[in-house]
């Protein structure tokens, strides 16, 4: 006879607990055995329950259920996480994955497919929803080309960086004010901003800075 998958539900909301319980109790092949509200407690359960499967929110009131994600399964290598949550983006799909996790499943699943997400885990295979599955899907944004800048304009936005002002920039560089205050014109247009905030934030993500 084939023994039911132990299965602990991780989740700060008790109405969410109590429902996910209510789900599981009429399918044989499953067996809750623990529950937890934080991450502390979820770490107490794995280690005395050693469920086969945790389903796993990611917002926790003491610590990200990324963390914990990658705790359980350094610590407990059979270990299968399943991430059970309603935050449907791809950055957080692809950060519980790179953490360990092995599937990806929304609150608005129904129990069959919650019960297949944990059968397909258990059996050591990926599971992601329908949804999820179109959000890795989706193409990465193109990342804008850097302008080309010339030196001068280089040690500018530098400066500028620093928070330095024209006057203090001109006097740094040996330069008039107004050459200063074009340069500051050009780097507007290349970047295609409208202020030095903004200008400063691109900067720095093609690091330049």
């Amino acid at each position: 006879m084939t023994l039911p998958t132990r299965v602990l539900l991780v989740d700060d909301h008790p109405m969410v607990v109590a429902g996910l319980r209510a789900l599981l109790a009429p399918m044989p092949a499953l067996e809750v055995v623990a529950t937890a509200g934080t991450a502390a407690e979820a770490y107490t359960a794995v280690a005395a329950h050693r469920p086969d499967v945790v389903l796993l929110d990611i917002s926790l009131p003491d610590e990200s259920g990324l963390d914990v994600c990658g705790r359980l399964v350094s610590e407990y290598p059979g270990l299968k996480i399943l991430a059970l949550t309603t935050l449907n983006e791809k950055s957080y799909v692809t950060r519980m994955m790179a953490q360990g996790a092995a599937g990806y499943v929304l609150k608005n699943a129904s129990p069959e497919e919650l019960a297949e997400a944990i059968a397909r885990v258990q059996a050591g295979k990926k599971y992601f929803s329908e949804e999820v599955q179109e959000l890795l899907l989706q193409p990465e944004p193109a990342r804008a080309a850097v302008p080309p800048l010339t030196r001068r304009e280089k040690e500018v936005l530098g400066f500028i960086a620093q928070g330095q002002t024209s006057q203090e920039i001109a006097d740094r560089l040996f330069l008039s004010a107004l050459t200063v205050e074009t340069h500051r014109r050009n780097l507007l247009a290349k970047f295609e901003v409208n202020n030095t905030a903004a200008l400063i934030r691109l900067a720095a993500q093609h690091q330049l800075l």
